[in-house]
């Protein structure tokens, strides 16, 4: 893979231990991973393969994105006005008809939004698995595309007849998700260092699956030593759903059936409670905060602020393109900022501290200790910012909060596992033309149900 020498950067943002911004920063970058970090006489002295100078740029980790349904760029804009049941229920049948190239194609359109916006690490729950989609469409997809990836397996096996929500068309067969489960572990799963792609156990919802299966999930997982991801505690409905049927609060639920520790991580939470929160900073379960989403189906405000107060490991998420409408995360850590802010609490969360969620937060949720930071042994994902365009003027005092105040759109570079995947603001890996103009087909195709 070769080296890579990074100099002269205006303001190295490190997020290392000691949460050093650097000015005239350097980074020295070997095989993908990196070797060194400080200024440019702390570089070794020898001539690298790739010179990247960025004197006029803020670098910083590569952003990690802990939640999101990639299909769902296919159906954006549709059901405009409802909340999350009533929304899921538009869109279950339109998602029925999803095919395994929809699911290719529109993970691939996914992913190259999200790099583009600073995000170099993703997870993606899909959980409907109708026709001929497979998890190995995306899985392909993310390969070509150059993202380090964390493809969840989800399912839905609770359907209406049993007292779910979704319809029966698009559930399955518990013993059929959980052998599919097991296949995509043994064949994908890279539990090494560094790895670009590694599997979860996903089942979709409390309300979509049961309780015998995720409890199997859990053990399925924990034999395997993967990860365990779901939804939980997101709107009233769902809090409601969770009583009536289970005659308790979702987080006592996860609890019951084995879904807390540091192996999982929940979507949502925009309900929990103290006992909640308290629970999950005990015993190391992550949070994925996906305010966009949260704030489009009117579900309400997570407490985040709370959840890093108890020490709950909180990351951030995009959450599905139909129910966001994008897929830019720099834009949700400006977002997570800010809503923590409207219940009149104007430090409420900081800038640092949001982008903290969106690096080492979403690292830590992901159970990675490999990214998230710039520092010698981590991982060389990192995006860079021009600090020339009209975002940053008046701004350049503090470049670090601008990212999030004035929200640049794009990055200018994107280093993933040590290979220039954007340069120039131009993705190197897709050619995005013919991509959105081959995904406007098939969404077109899916909507009418041709």
């Amino acid at each position: 893979m070769g080296t890579i020498l990074v100099k002269n950067i205006h303001t190295l943002v490190t997020m290392d231990t000691a949460r050093r911004e650097i000015k005239q920063g350097a980074l020295f970058i070997r095989d993908g991973v990196i070797e060194a970090v400080g200024t440019l006489s702390d570089m070794p002295q020898q001539t690298a393969d790739e010179v990247l100078d960025l004197s006029n740029h803020i670098v910083l980790p590569g952003l990690v994105n802990t939640h999101h349904h990639m299909y769902q760029s296919l159906t954006r804009v549709l059901a405009q006005d409802n909340e999350l049941f009533d929304w899921l229920v538009i869109l279950y049948p339109i998602w029925s008809r999803l095919t395994g190239e929809m699911v290719y194609v529109s993970a691939k359109l996914a992913m190259a939004e999200l790099i583009l916006s600073g995000c170099t690490t993703s997870s993606d729950h899909l959980y409907i698995f109708p026709n001929d989609v497979t998890l190995d469409d995306e899985i392909r997809a993310a390969q070509e595309t150059g993202i380090r990836f964390h493809a969840a397996r989800g399912s839905m096996s609770l359907g209406e007849s049993k007292g779910g929500l979704p319809p029966d068309s698009v559930v399955e067969e518990e013993d059929a998700i959980l052998q599919d489960t097991r296949r995509v572990i043994e064949q994908y799963h890279d539990a090494n260092r560094h790895a670009m792609l590694r599997i979860v156990v996903a089942p979709c919802s409390p309300f979509s699956v049961t309780r015998d299966l995720m409890r199997e999930a859990a053990d399925l997982a924990r034999s395997y030593g993967v990860s365990l991801h779901t939804h939980l505690a997101e709107n009233d409905k769902d809090i409601t759903f969770s009583q009536e049927v289970f005659g308790m609060r979702p987080g006592d639920y996860a609890q019951d059936v084995g879904w807390v520790g540091d192996d999982v991580w929940h979507a949502h939470c925009v309900k929990l409670n103290h006992d909640d929160i308290q629970l999950f900073g005990h015993t190391g379960t992550g949070v994925c905060h996906c305010p966009n989403s949260n704030m489009r189906l009117a579900s309400g405000i997570a407490p985040v602020r709370a959840m890093l107060d108890a020490h709950v490991k909180v990351g951030l998420g995009v959450d599905g393109s139909a129910s966001n409408d994008h897929g830019n995360l720099i834009n949700e850590a400006r977002q997570a900022m800010l809503l923590q802010r409207v219940n009149g609490n104007p430090a409420a969360l900081t800038a640092r501290e949001a982008l903290e969620m969106a690096t080492l937060g979403g690292a830590s949720v992901l159970g990675r200790d490999d990214i998230g930071a710039l520092a010698p042994g981590m991982s060389a994902d990192f995006i860079a910012y021009r600090l020339d365009q009209i975002a940053f003027a008046g701004a350049q005092h503090d470049p670090v909060a601008a990212l999030l105040f004035c929200h640049p759109s794009h990055v200018d570079i994107s280093v993933i596992n040590g290979r220039v995947v954007v340069r120039d603001g131009v993705l190197q890996t897709v050619d995005l033309p013919l991509l959105v103009e081959k995904h406007n087909r098939l969404s077109q195709t899916l909507i009418d149900g041709d």
